[in-house]
């Protein structure tokens, strides 16, 4: 570019106001020369103009992408300066009521429009001439002539020298405001009114300065917009089957690839003889309402009145001592800033070098390559394509431009995806890219010779494919070969050991899956196997390190001789532990663990003396369950001999029977107390010794 010069936005936006409108600079108009369409959603859009001198350049950009054009405008000037950016005001319809005595609502209607210059003077014609001002204007429904409904009529009221006088307004002839100043205001709202109808563009005006300059000059101008997004579609035209650059299965071939551009032009103008260009990519694209005016809030404080005080808060002090210090570092401080101060650019702005042409149109790369198609070019985020001649396209059209076209390797392939189709494969081609460009990424349509002529066999999806990379593209289901999946989960023990009172199992979980595979008749496959991945699981088998891994699957090759039915074993290990606590184990349980044959013979052995010990205790605790169910059963017997005893006479045999009963259930209850002390105590020696066993437990 020759010398750019960024505006900022706060420094060189400003509102046209009439004066600038009288403006004696010349008008010039710009013409677009150059389109930038990009995946980001958004278009660059360059115009050019020859200048002498001062000049003011006319632009016009449709309302809606006023936001776009304040965010991303520059200008370009290899000569002279850039001065300011003039457009009208964002609501100008609301700027010219702003100083009216009435709003556009008002003028909906003449009663509306009197009632709000109440007051004004007017005078009518007709069988009624009056002269005087708007007193009030009120309705009243009255009866239609036939009486079949009613209709509203305005009753004006003026006070007039001879008093105050009313009139029907419908049934004035005429009626005017007799004040010039009144009458050009109406007349200048109902001109706003219909402008800003007519109003859907705006108008920028560029001021370019020539700085004493007589040369001619080109001043360059240029924005980002929201345009549609533009589409890559791509087709692979592949030779008849069996020729010598025909890809068979595990052997590469060549297919010839064109690459087209699908774009609209819905800028709003023409576009005639541009520089054309589309580019790929994931930029950052953002919008802000830069041309929605804003109002800062700000903080009321009270009306000061007389004895009224309003003290500021304190924030503080800083020693004086410390004061001194700085204010004497503080002229050094601007010493050293001043160099950088007076480097800010002045009025008139220093020449920049040219800008380099632009890029020349790319030469044949093979007899394949059209003569019309784009160059391409590789930035670090985005891949640019430009056609080499002038494009012109209506406001509204569609375009397809040639973005590639040459042979690319190819090779023929069986994709086997099972959540896509779980019995058959997919016909597919790995095409890899050694065209020195990335290509965006679209749909991609196949065409193969059969009895020489292009037949279509289907479509894929390309996802985006840079240098030196290869895709697999699906367009069709392979239905001469038949894959059958089954899956078998296992479980095996790498490790256990005992420490700290805890059973410590590793356990390596295995999912194995066998594909069988029933080969075509009509010749061999490569066939590619989409093995499903999953987190924190490791592929074991098969073991071949030649085994390519996406972001969701593993790809597992496996060549399928035309007729023959082979298979393949996949198998996925997750090694985990498992923490047991002994002492929450029973005897069974215990028992139970000791029985694996997977552990060790010495673990093993010391789990068997554990439950050993866990059923001693269990034993133990059983035994004072059992006390203490006697326990229970003897203390209601007692109850109720006792209330038996309360209900006998007192001295009778019965009396004296209920009594022996319960010296012999208080005897008993004393000896069931004894056993349950002493069965209690075993109970803790046993439990304490299993502690002791566990805690000293180490394998």
């Amino acid at each position: 570019m020759n010398r750019p010069t960024l505006l900022a936005a706060a420094a060189a936006l400003l509102t046209v106001t009439p004066a600038m409108a009288q403006d004696a600079m010349p008008q010039s108009a710009l013409v677009l020369k150059r389109v930038t369409l990009s995946t980001g959603g958004v278009g660059s859009f360059e115009y050019e103009a020859r200048v002498t001198g001062d000049a003011t350049l006319s632009l016009e950009v449709r309302r809606d992408q006023v936001d776009d054009v304040l965010k991303s405008i520059v200008v370009y000037d290899d000569q002279g300066g850039v001065g300011t950016i003039g457009l009208p005001g964002a609501e100008p319809l609301d700027t010219a009521f702003r100083e009216l005595p009435f709003t556009s609502g008002d003028l909906g209607s003449p009663a509306a429009l009197l009632t709000a210059l109440k007051g004004a003077e007017v005078e009518t014609d007709g069988a009624r001439a009056l002269t005087g001002r708007v007193l009030s204007v009120t309705e009243d429904i009255v009866q239609t002539a036939n009486g079949a409904g009613t209709t509203t009529r305005h009753r004006v009221s003026l006070m007039t020298a001879d008093g105050i006088r009313q009139l029907i307004l419908e049934d004035a002839d005429g009626l005017r405001f007799t004040d010039p100043r009144v009458r050009a205001q109406v007349d200048a709202a109902l001109s706003a009114i219909a402008d800003n109808a007519r109003r859907e563009r705006r108008r920028l005006s560029v001021r370019s300065l020539g700085n004493g300059a007589k040369a001619e000059r080109t001043v360059r101008v240029a924005f980002v917009a929201a345009t549609p997004l533009w589409k890559a579609t791509y087709r692979l035209s592949l030779p008849a089957a069996g020729s010598a650059t025909s890809a068979t299965s595990g052997q590469p071939g060549v297919g010839a690839l064109q690459g087209w551009a699908i774009l609209e032009n819905l800028s709003g103008e023409d576009w005639r003889d541009v520089d054309l260009s589309v580019v790929s990519g994931n930029p950052v694209t953002l919008r802000q309402a830069l041309y929605t005016p804003y109002f800062v809030e700000r903080p009321e404080v009270p009306v000061e009145v007389l004895g009224r005080v309003l003290p500021t808060s304190d924030e503080g002090g800083v020693a004086l001592a410390q004061t001194r210090g700085m204010a004497e570092a503080a002229p050094l401080r601007a010493a050293a800033m001043a160099p950088a101060a007076m480097a800010a650019p002045m009025a008139k702005s220093a020449p920049y070098a040219d800008a380099a042409p632009p890029p020349p149109a790319p030469a044949p790369q093979a007899a394949a390559v059209h003569s019309a198609e784009a160059s391409a070019a590789d930035t670090s985020t985005q891949v640019l394509f430009r056609y080499p001649q002038p494009v012109s396209l209506v406001n509204g059209g569609t375009l397809m431009m040639p973005i590639i076209a040459r042979a690319l390797p190819t090779e023929r392939i069986a994709l086997y995806q099972p959540n896509t189709q779980p019995r058959h494969p997919l016909a597919a081609l790995r095409l890899r890219n050694d065209s020195g460009t990335a290509l965006p990424p679209g749909l991609l349509t196949f065409y193969e010779t059969v009895n020489n002529a292009p037949t279509h066999v289907g479509d894929a999806r390309m996802a985006t494919l840079p240098v030196g990379e290869s895709r697999l593209l699906s367009f069709a289901v392979d239905q001469a070969v038949t894959i059958d999946r089954a899956e078998q989960p296992s479980r095996r023990l790498t490790r256990a050991s005992i420490a700290d009172g805890a059973l410590l199992l590793t356990v390596s979980d295995r999912q194995t899956t066998t594909y069988t595979v029933a080969g075509a008749r009509d010749g061999d496959r490569n066939l590619v196997i989409e093995h499903p991945r999953r987190p924190g699981w490791t592929l074991v088998e098969p073991k071949e390190t030649t085994v390519e891994a996406t972001a969701n699957a593993y790809r597992l090759a496996l060549p399928v001789p035309a007729g023959k039915t082979v298979t393949l074993t996949a198998s996925l290990e997750r090694p985990r532990q498992e923490r047991i606590l002994l002492t929450d184990l029973s005897a069974d349980q215990l028992t139970i663990q000791a029985a694996s044959q997977e552990l060790p013979a010495a673990l093993r052995d010391a789990l068997l003396k554990l439950a050993s010990l866990r059923a001693a205790v269990a034993e133990k605790e059983r035994r004072i369950a059992d006390i203490e169910r006697d326990q229970q059963e003897r203390v209601a017997e007692q109850e109720r001999l006792r209330a038996n005893l309360t209900a006998l006479p007192v001295g009778s045999d019965l009396h004296k029977r209920t009594l022996a009963k319960m010296g012999d259930a208080e005897t008993r209850l004393d000896a069931l107390s004894r056993d349950l002390t002493a069965a209690r105590a075993e109970a803790e020696t046993a439990r304490a010794s299993l502690r002791e066993r566990i805690r000293g437990l180490t394998l």
